[in-house]
């Protein structure tokens, strides 16, 4: 009998553990959805059928100048975003036939960058070749739906981030871009230059994000060039 409860007490123990330990992930991970779900840059988007549907594509940075792209195109566009952080070429890959879904987009205003060249294990997450290759991929891929593409180049990276990235590497990730956006005649939206001058006003000390009024700031940029299509759309 003893020996008997010895085990069931051990049973009892391991299970416990396990449930603590799956209580605890899921609550992570609850977390996480929770505050996604609480950004506004996620909010649903109901379309006004008589104005063009823009799909914004990026990474955290992108999701900084979301909502004040829409404040500012309201009335003048849909403007969506995709319902994440758009990470990587490799992420884009996995995930652009659905974040593209079966809708019609008038414009898909995009970057990557900022998550390939940052170092893991002391290499870049995706090297500069495949980089290019990626990208030459999912530019192929948007330029199937017939929306006017606007390329994002990547914004400056300032000494001391982490993950690890050096503005050498922005520099050169956004050039090897360029060249493939002027190959398959991609508009440009030159953030990294319009954002330079700006740092020490506009971004957080040794980060690559923007304090909200940077984010502000960038998002004027980019709503620009979105309405220079819009604009250029118009029946004259």
């Amino acid at each position: 009998m003893k020996r008997t409860a010895v085990i069931l007490g051990m049973v009892g123990l391991i299970f416990a553990s396990s449930l603590s330990a799956f209580a605890q992930t899921d609550t992570k991970q609850t977390r996480a959805n929770r505050a996604q779900t609480k950004n506004a840059a996620f909010a649903e988007v109901t379309d006004n059928p008589s104005l063009p549907r823009v799909l914004l594509i990026g990474d955290s940075i992108s999701i900084g100048y979301t909502t004040s792209v829409q404040k500012m195109l309201k009335g003048k566009a849909n403007v969506h975003r995709i319902p994440t952080n758009g990470g990587p070429t490799i992420k884009g890959l996995d995930s652009l036939t659905e974040w593209l879904g079966d809708g019609k987009w008038d414009i898909i205003h995009f970057n990557w960058g900022l998550h390939d060249l940052k170092y893991m294990e002391g290499k870049h997450q995706v090297g500069l070749e495949e980089y290019r290759q990626n990208l030459e991929t999912l530019v192929k891929q948007m330029k199937k739906t017939g929306a006017t593409l606007i390329w994002c180049s990547t914004t400056p990276v300032p000494e001391g981030v982490s993950p690890p990235r050096t503005n050498k590497d922005v520099e050169a990730y956004n050039q090897a871009a360029l060249k493939i956006m002027k190959k398959h005649d991609v508009l440009i939206d030159d953030l990294y230059t319009y954002a330079l001058p700006q740092l020490s006003e506009i971004q957080r000390p040794n980060n690559v994000h923007f304090s909200p009024e940077g984010s502000a700031v960038l998002a004027e940029q980019v709503a620009d060039s979105i309405m220079k299509v819009i604009r250029d759309r118009r029946p004259r």
